[in-house]
């Protein structure tokens, strides 16, 4: 394994006439690095603004919340950037973003060497795993996390806004499109009951398999304790035009709670689509969470989210994001069924 926690590496492709890279993390003061390649890229466009802050960017660079790698050629041009973030330094998952290749080096498997080294770093301090989401406006990324080793664990419908260009995808009609999540495991995790809804178990059990996660499907204990009130907390993205929906600690109340936040936001905050998060930790998760279809909340995959223990079972709610089989590109056999799944469980 290469190390690459400060050196400097170059790595020749054995494709033919594929272009040297040195690749290198990227210090706390060199922030400028990423917002001009993300500028370059999709100009003013990408949907997560604070990639646009140098200053922000070196801040995180800095507490150790975000990890970038790069690679350059030899006179220091940049080819290709790929970034991670945590939700606290240290943390055993972390979630890959920033994506950047550069003209120049387009064609060179530059995102998945690059993206490569940053996953060496990552497993030689521990980390259990890395979850990233791929557009699904076309098939490129999608291949290369699979050439890494990364799965599907799941689909986010109408993710992405129809704001920003992306000028690999085939189709050049704005709207929104949506991502395919992936996960590339990197080590072992803990070993943890995971209490999935009946309606859902069958395709949970294949994501922790294939993801060789380290949860296992239980039943609620008999004497397993609800609360009356739903610990819910929500986070409205203005840039992406959606809702966040974490229920740290389901309740009694799950589906009223959900129901008045989803016409609140619909209606009163126009949000085009809602996710909602439920712990799988949680045996109220297991036990509450198929009522939730009578409010046309569907199946969307298995994610990590830091204010919650372990991984989370999510669902979604599209609003005026209208959503067609043929807008998803997939890249393997399991994201084809997996894709079957979630399309199939939308609301009618």
């Amino acid at each position: 394994m290469l190390h690459v926690a400060f050196g400097k590496m170059s790595s020749m492709s054995p494709n033919s006439g594929s272009v040297e890279a040195i690749f290198r993390p990227l210090a706390p003061g060199e922030g400028s690095v990423l917002t001009e390649a993300i500028r370059a890229a999709y100009g003013d466009s990408y949907d997560v603004r604070w990639v646009y802050d140098e200053a922000e960017v070196e801040a995180r660079l800095e507490a150790g919340t975000y990890v970038s790698f790069v690679a350059e050629s030899g006179e220091g041009e940049l080819l290709c950037h790929e970034g991670m973030s945590l939700a606290e330094a240290g943390d055993a998952v972390g979630h890959a973003g920033q994506a950047v290749t550069m003209p120049v080096a387009r064609g060179q498997h530059l995102f998945t060497r690059t993206k490569q080294r940053l996953m060496e770093w990552a497993t030689e301090r521990g980390m259990a795993g890395m979850f990233s989401e791929s557009t699904a406006a076309h098939p490129f990324s999608q291949r290369a996390n699979l050439d890494l080793g990364a799965h599907e664990t799941g689909f986010l419908l109408g993710w992405i806004p129809a704001s920003v260009d992306n000028d690999a995808a085939a189709d050049a009609r704005p709207r929104r499109q949506s991502v395919a999540l992936f996960y590339a495991k990197l080590g072992d995790g803990h070993e943890r009951p995971v209490y999935a809804p009946a309606r859902h178990r069958d395709i949970v059990q294949r994501t922790l398999e294939l993801c060789e996660l380290r949860g296992t499907l239980a039943e609620p204990p008999p004497d397993a304790e609800i609360p009356e009130r739903t610990g819910l907390h929500v986070e409205v993205d203005e840039d992406h035009n959606l809702a966040l929906l974490t229920a740290h600690e389901p309740g009694s109340d799950l589906e009223s709670a959900v129901a008045a936040e989803r016409h609140h936001l619909f209606h009163r905050r126009n949000v085009d689509a809602i996710y909602l998060d439920l712990p799988l930790e949680n045996p109220a998760t297991a036990l509450l969470a198929d009522h939730l279809e009578r409010l046309g909340v569907s199946y969307a995959g298995v994610f990590p989210n830091p204010r919650t223990t372990g991984d989370v079972l999510r669902l979604q709610s599209l609003h005026r994001a209208r959503i067609a089989p043929d807008d998803v590109t997939v890249a393997s056999d399991h994201g084809r069924e997996l894709l079957d799944y979630v399309l199939a469980d939308l609301p009618d």
